[in-house]
């Protein structure tokens, strides 16, 4: 799957771009870290292997500007939830923020969701990313009314959203 639009192009991960995976995770925890329910001292730590797993299974998308990734987002089957997916790892360098790479990213997810059947994409909004939950409100989600502690942070609070694929 590949999505195009103002110069920014979406393109699925696959295990021969585990390198370039693993650099702009590390660099979306780096810059971003209350955005995440990772950590970046946690993914620092995986191997190879872990990086080559993630990127073979092809749930994983970049955004890239003139060759220049710029953006990802990834999806998972919703535990206990078959026809859930839901949206993580979603972060747009800042200098990209405002061109349409996180639209992109997330039709991506969308798209490749809605193809394996599922028919709910949810994801977590932290507390206080106002500009992410503007974005998933524009494009359709809606709060569910779930609130859970952030896995990275367990002081801060995160909001679950969903979107029908139906």
């Amino acid at each position: 799957m590949e999505l195009t639009d103002q110069g920014i192009t979406v393109e699925r991960v696959s295990e021969q771009d585990w390198r370039t995976l693993r650099d702009v995770r590390l660099r979306a925890l780096a810059e971003a870290p209350q955005a995440f329910g990772s950590t970046l001292e946690r993914e620092l730590a995986f191997d190879e292997s872990t990086w080559r797993e993630r990127a073979a299974a092809g749930r994983t998308f970049l955004a890239l500007r003139a060759g220049q990734v710029v953006g990802l987002a990834g999806y998972y089957v919703e535990p206990g939830h078959e026809d859930e997916r839901q949206l993580v790892s979603m972060w747009v360098d800042p200098y990209a923020r405002g061109s349409g790479a996180a639209a992109l990213l997330v039709s991506a997810v969308r798209e490749a969701a809605a193809a394996e059947g599922a028919r709910t994409l949810t994801l977590f909004v932290a507390d206080g990313n106002d500009r992410a939950r503007h974005l998933y409100e524009r494009l359709g989600f809606r709060s569910t009314g779930e609130r859970q502690a952030l896995p990275s942070d367990p002081l801060r609070g995160e909001e679950r959203f969903a979107l029908s694929l139906r």
